[in-house]
């Protein structure tokens, strides 16, 4: 190094927890003054410390989402610092991974590395071996800090101890203990001794959207305020299946009695048990019916004027099924939420397919779609390129439930169901690909 040659020194600090970082010299202090000397013992070789700080205060180190690390990198690749200089390489990154990534970085732009605790140099083959190492036990002590927490944890519910979080609608936190709030567990008791004696979820959750029911609203311990949503179906749903409300701490599957009150009786709570199995139809189906994963031709294209999707659903009446498009608010909601809550699967598809081969078979759009295609393909010749789309229409009816579908997906954008009748949008560019992406599969089956 040469006397006129200054070498800019960044000291980055870092802490996992935010615990301490009030105090008038916390531990990021620590680190930065340890740094600070450690410069000033490198006065000789001109080094000079930054004036801008790169702190990260309550930030793990197992990610590089750290607004510290950010900004260092950024005067890294400014060209603004020479020398990163740390109390430990842990306090830079806890991940293999993401070290060599910043390794990577530093030796771009000619930056060295620096420990005060532990010496080496990122610039020979030694140092960066010593670095590897010492990074991997930082690594598994990360990794086996993680066990712990997780040991933790569940020993901790496993003694019923609030371990945080939102707490459940019906309740608050005090001294990180579940106490019952008077107003939102009348709320939760109403849910569960109505849907006892009534068990028709979409009445229940009509009624109380309503009355402007809505989900848990809290304050996290950032101060950050949280607001509810009006309840859901599935948010009751979810409500009835907690353990919580009858005094048990739930973890991994296992329930156990918790420190806090119940707020809903042992019988009502079995009763509601018993409906939700018995009558898996009404909270799950909404419509009387159930999702199903059968190929849907039109699936992902049909919504409602109000721009709500229609889902696929199955019905059946003895050994006969009946497939439907179902409005996603009909689900959610109930029926009354929406002027259409669903649709013969069959009927729809009968109307959209009738148009759809109309499309196939109009001779401007297909001498369009052929100029575009023959325009770009010299090789192919418009009577193949009419021939190949004119055949889709022919064998249609022969073709599987799957290539149905993908030339609906080709062709339409947006279908739109509405009281009295259907509109179809369709892709302005649909035929094109579809002719392009036919003639590049069978020139595929040609050469196999």
């Amino acid at each position: 190094m040469t006397a006129d040659r200054r070498l800019i020194c960044a000291i980055y600090t870092r802490k996992s927890t935010e615990e301490g970082l009030d105090q008038n010299f916390n531990s990021l202090d620590a680190q930065r003054d340890a740094c600070e000397n450690y410069i000033a013992s490198q006065k000789s070789e001109a080094w000079l410390m930054a004036r801008e700080r790169y702190d990260d205060g309550g930030y793990s180190g197992g990610n590089m989402e750290r607004p510290g690390l950010k900004k260092l990198l950024e005067d890294v690749r400014s060209g603004m610092v020479d020398i990163i200089v740390v109390y430990k390489i842990d306090r830079l990154s806890r991940s293999l991974a993401d070290f060599a990534k910043l390794v990577e970085i530093f030796d771009e732009h000619k930056v060295t590395f620096v420990s005060v605790t532990q010496a080496f140099n990122t610039t020979t083959s030694m140092g960066r071996l010593t670095l590897n190492i010492l990074l991997s036990f930082a690594q598994f002590e990360r990794e086996l800090s993680g066990e712990r927490v997780r040991d933790k944890i569940a020993a901790s519910r496993q003694r019923g101890i609030w371990m945080g979080g939102m707490p459940p609608l019906g309740y608050d936190v005090s001294d990180r203990k579940l106490i019952p709030n008077p107003e939102e567990a009348k709320v939760v008791r109403e849910m569960f001794t109505r849907f006892a004696a009534m068990p028709s979820m979409a009445t229940l959750v009509r009624d109380m959207r309503a009355r402007g029911v809505t989900s848990k609203s809290w304050t996290t311990g950032k101060g950050i305020e949280r607001q509810g949503k009006l309840i859901t179906k599935g948010y009751v749903y979810k409500v009835f299946k907690n353990p919580v409300y009858i005094g048990m701490a739930a973890y991994k599957g296992q329930q156990y009695p918790g420190e806090h009150s119940a707020i809903i009786d042992q019988e009502v709570w079995d009763t509601v048990q018993e409906l939700l199995k018995a009558g898996d139809k009404h909270v799950k189906g909404g419509c009387g019916m159930r999702e199903t994963k059968a190929q849907s031709m039109l699936r992902g294209l049909i919504f409602s004027p109000e721009g709500r999707a229609f889902t696929p659903g199955w019905t059946s009446k003895g050994p006969k099924q009946y497939r439907y498009y179902i409005n996603t608010d009909a689900i959610k909601l109930g029926k009354e939420a929406c002027e259409v809550r669903r649709v013969p699967a069959g009927e729809i598809e009968g109307v959209v397919v009738e148009q759809l081969r109309g499309v196939l078979r109009a001779p401007e759009i297909l001498a369009a779609a052929v100029r575009e295609v023959t325009l770009s393909r010299p090789d192919i010749s418009e009577a193949d390129a009419i021939q190949t789309l004119q055949s889709i229409d022919q064998v249609w009816d022969n073709l599987y439930p799957a290539e149905q579908a993908c030339i609906a997906k080709a062709l339409i954008e947006r279908i739109t169901v509405r009281t009295d009748g259907i509109d179809i949008k369709w892709k302005s560019t649909g035929m094109t690909k579809l002719l392009r992406d036919t003639v590049m599969q069978q020139a595929y089956k040609e050469a196999a």
